[in-house]
């Protein structure tokens, strides 16, 4: 990777995890908006953003100010990654915010289900939590996401971040 790439990746990074710190109340409660999730449009335009992306969410469940969970960490920072990831494969704009939502719906949600309601509690908790992340995500990836990508269209940023 060169090192606009990786400073590109960097900033995505330090942004993804500043947004989450900044919003706190609302990016780590169970119907969370994380608004940096919109960031996860970019592997549409640059798939080499999903790195960035990964260790933004990293961070950003490592610094958790409600204490950290390490399933959530572990977990929830790897359905980042292969939501970028099968984003990156996406054709269609109105496409490339869904693997987000649903990973997130489908893995944070199991991880909030299984911390706080295990055994025979777990699926219903699952279908809550599923519910509530996904609707945090549709808002996040298909408002914000589809906001972002058309600034980034209309300005010519987005030319900028395919650029090898």
């Amino acid at each position: 990777m060169n090192t606009k790439r990786l400073t590109i990746c960097a900033v995505i990074a330090a942004a993804y995890a500043a947004l989450c710190l900044l919003l706190a109340p609302i990016s780590y409660q169970g119907v969370q908006i994380r608004l940096s999730e919109a960031l996860t449009i970019l592997p549409f335009i640059a798939p080499y953003t999903v790195g960035g992306l990964f260790v933004g969410c990293l961070l950003a469940n490592l610094l958790n100010p409600l204490g950290i969970n390490v399933l959530d960490v572990v977990f929830g920072s790897l359905a980042t990654l292969l939501a970028g990831l099968l984003t990156a494969r996406c054709k269609s704009r109105w496409l490339a915010p869904l693997p987000p939502v649903l990973v997130n719906a489908v893995i944070v949600g199991a991880v909030l289900a299984y911390t706080s309601a295990p055994g025979p509690g777990f699926w219903p908790a699952f279908g809550l939590f599923g519910l509530e992340i996904g609707i945090g995500q549709l808002a996040a990836c298909y408002i914000g996401g589809l906001l972002l990508l058309g600034v980034l269209n209309k300005t010519g940023l987005s030319g900028r971040l395919r650029e090898k």
